[in-house]
């Protein structure tokens, strides 16, 4: 951490990125407030001024992304048959994720993510509705089995590294290995 960042003030934002920065690396379980204000160069309390728990910090980092989630899912509900619903919901879901490489793969994989998303019953409704979504297409657990691979998968996938490949290549290809999961033909347009 450079001196430039402690002396800029400890910012709600700088607190979320450094958070994300060890959640990746520690996982949730096992970054502490006294690491992030270790990182930060700060006592612990200057981090309790903008957040009281680590549970409280990490609902800061989910917060934005499970917006655009629900953005997706109600545009995706909006769409006329399963195929076009599913195919709507991939396609925003990995354009967010190839923009959100380190967070995203967070977000599947990690206890106290998945915690913290059951405990909030408006989020835990949208990743239902999400599911619902991809599932349909194939009624009854093979459906549901491809949801989750879909779901998981995309996420996963994200956070490897792929070298420079940029945003959108890595959105064209997280979008066709989705729609290869799920049966979905690419539509003519080519997107």
């Amino acid at each position: 951490m450079s001196q430039q960042g402690v002396h800029a003030g400890p910012t709600r934002q700088r607190l979320v990125e450094v958070a994300v920065e060890l959640f990746t690396r520690h996982s949730v379980e096992g970054t502490s407030l006294q690491m992030i204000s270790d990182e930060l160069g700060l006592t612990k309390s200057a981090i309790y001024h903008h957040f009281r728990t680590r549970e409280e910090l990490l609902g800061a980092v989910i917060e934005p992304l499970m917006v655009e989630v629900t953005g997706l899912v109600d545009a995706a509900e909006a769409r006329r048959g399963a195929r076009a619903r599913a195919d709507h919901l991939i396609v925003g879901f990995a354009t967010l994720a190839a923009s959100n490489r380190q967070l995203v793969p967070l977000l599947s994989g990690d206890p106290g993510v998945l915690e913290l998303l059951r405990m909030r019953s408006e989020w835990a409704a949208v990743v239902r509705r999400q599911m619902s979504l991809l599932a349909d297409v194939e009624p009854g657990l093979g459906g549901q089995v491809k949801a989750v691979m879909v779901m998981s998968g995309l996420a996963s996938a994200v956070g490897a590294d792929y070298g420079d490949v940029d945003d959108d290549e890595l959105r064209g290809q997280l979008i066709a290995a989705g729609r290869r999961l799920l049966g979905l033909r690419s539509p003519r347009d080519g997107s």
